[in-house]
């Protein structure tokens, strides 16, 4: 995190406007608190959820502190972006942070969010974001460099480097993910396609790899999948 927070300053430096969408809420509150097994499923995610936002806000306000830089907390539930005066003044906030250069961080807002009305995980409310702002370029970052053609555990499987709009690469992905995520490949796949075709030019990349979005922001030859925009 200290890495990715060095590498979002500098580009806020560099004249770039970024939003971060980051998941890791409910994985603080479980380091934080131990609750009863009897207590119920959802109280439990909404429980963890609220002590764990307040630790995650924090450890992005410190490491942007030192940076020099503010950031802003934004929590976000499907209603927000299903509903158009919601999706608007969700739009008008971001503005402001960016015109006033404080770094948006946006969640869901699990503590409030119940199943049949949550996102799939937060690349699927990444890719809603960088849609309503007009984003130009969508990063989805990953525990590996990219889609590969076969386990990326496997020695002999290749990284896809370039997806072409319609490309149909379904067959390829492997539905499992980490034991802390929701969506996995799978859904990273589905959302860097979907914002392709709205335009937006969309990665897949390995969010460990130092440099990563320096280097993908200035389209270097770093180990990616880079999805291309059909309009």
């Amino acid at each position: 995190m200290a890495g990715l927070a060095d590498e979002v300053a500098a580009l806020c430096d560099a004249g770039h406007q970024v939003l971060i969408v980051s998941s890791g809420a409910v994985a603080a509150g479980r380091g934080r608190v131990s609750l009863p097994k009897t207590v119920d499923r959802v109280a439990r995610r909404q429980v963890l959820s609220a002590v764990g936002q307040a630790i995650l806000i924090d450890t992005y306000r410190t490491l942007f502190d030192a940076d020099g830089m503010d950031v802003g907390q934004i929590l976000v539930t499907k209603h927000d972006l299903s509903s158009a005066e919601h999706a608007a003044n969700l739009r008008q906030c971001v503005e402001a942070f960016f015109a006033y250069g404080i770094v948006p961080v946006v969640n869901e807002n699990d503590t409030v969010s119940v199943e049949g009305l949550m996102f799939t995980d937060n690349d699927e409310l990444a890719g809603l974001m960088a849609k309503l702002l007009g984003a130009q370029l969508l990063i989805v970052l990953s525990s590996v460099d990219g889609l590969c053609d076969g386990d990326p555990a496997d020695p002999n499987a290749t990284l896809i480097r370039e997806v072409r709009p319609g490309q149909d690469l379904s067959a390829l992905v492997r539905r499992t993910k980490t034991s802390q995520g929701r969506g996995g490949m799978e859904t990273k796949l589905r959302v860097a396609q979907a914002a392709a075709a709205d335009g937006i030019q969309a990665v897949i990349a390995n969010g460990a790899r130092p440099g990563v979005l320096a280097a993908v922001v200035a389209g270097e030859d770093v180990p990616c999948t880079r999805f291309l925009p059909g309009k």
